[in-house]
């Protein structure tokens, strides 16, 4: 794909999590080669290293840091690490997420709580991290994401699909409270993206049909389709974008 250029976004500080695989590792490219700099968190070291390695040649070579988290305390000194060696965010994208299945009678207080912290939780307290510096700098992009599964009551997927409606929900309470300090918040909500996780453990030949099928556009939505909505939400261009969710997901209806 041929991302269209901001200009605004170059030079931008920006925060992704989740963003050694995937979706996520798809927006560190978009953004690295817009000139951001990014920094990405994520627990797939491997992974994450071989994408820092790619990306090496960027005018702003990405960096990677490790860091669960679900563990707060890391995630909080994730934050004040990347303050003391970049300086105050001007983009986070909450991308980190698991979409474990389960079975309703299978589910523990414990797997429920992992379940939301890996899928919630930490949307809130990035946002709380990077939010005086945004104030600090008059203004800033906070990008959570959602999901269309709980939009289709999609099965095995109860505590992800809570997560998920919450977090629309999140977006709404932040972008009133950090409106002021002119900090817009929004929810991007992909459809079935086509990732290596998906089409290893999830979608069989029937499933891939059927998708496709339910969808209004019969071409799959694969992760620069993504990148590329997130671009322009955290531009400029989408300065008066705020509190809503924007979904990628070629029209998806139906299971």
């Amino acid at each position: 794909m041929v991302y269209a250029t901001y200009h605004d976004l170059a030079e931008k500080l920006v925060v992704i999590t989740g963003g050694g695989t995937g979706i996520g590792a798809a927006m560190v490219d978009a953004f690295a080669k817009q000139g951001a700099q990014v920094v990405f968190l994520d627990i797939a070291e491997e992974a994450s290293r071989e994408l820092e390695q790619a990306l090496a040649g960027c005018p702003r070579p990405p960096r990677f840091m490790r860091c669960d988290l679900t563990d707060l305390d890391a995630l909080g000194n994730a934050f004040a690490a990347i303050q003391i060696d970049f300086g105050k965010v001007d983009v986070l994208l909450n991308n980190a997420a698991n979409d474990h299945r389960h079975q309703v009678q299978d589910v523990t207080a414990k797997y429920w709580d992992d379940s939301l912290a890996v899928n919630l939780r930490h949307q809130f307290f990035c946002a709380q991290a990077v939010a005086p510096g945004m104030k600090a700098k008059g203004g800033g992009v906070i990008l959570n994401f959602g999901s269309i599964s709980w939009h289709l009551a999609l099965p095995q997927l109860s505590l992800y699909m809570t997560a998920k409606a919450a977090i629309e929900g999140l977006t709404r309470g932040l972008a009133r409270d950090l409106g002021p300090d002119g900090i817009r918040v929004n929810t991007i909500i992909p459809g079935s993206v086509k990732t290596p996780r998906q089409m290893a453990l999830w979608h069989s030949a029937e499933d891939e049909a059927a998708i496709l099928n339910a969808q209004c556009l019969h071409e799959r939505v694969e992760t620069e389709d993504v990148a590329a909505l997130a671009l322009f939400l955290a531009s400029d261009n989408a300065g008066r974008c705020s509190g809503r969710d924007y979904f990628v997901d070629a029209g998806w209806y139906g299971a």
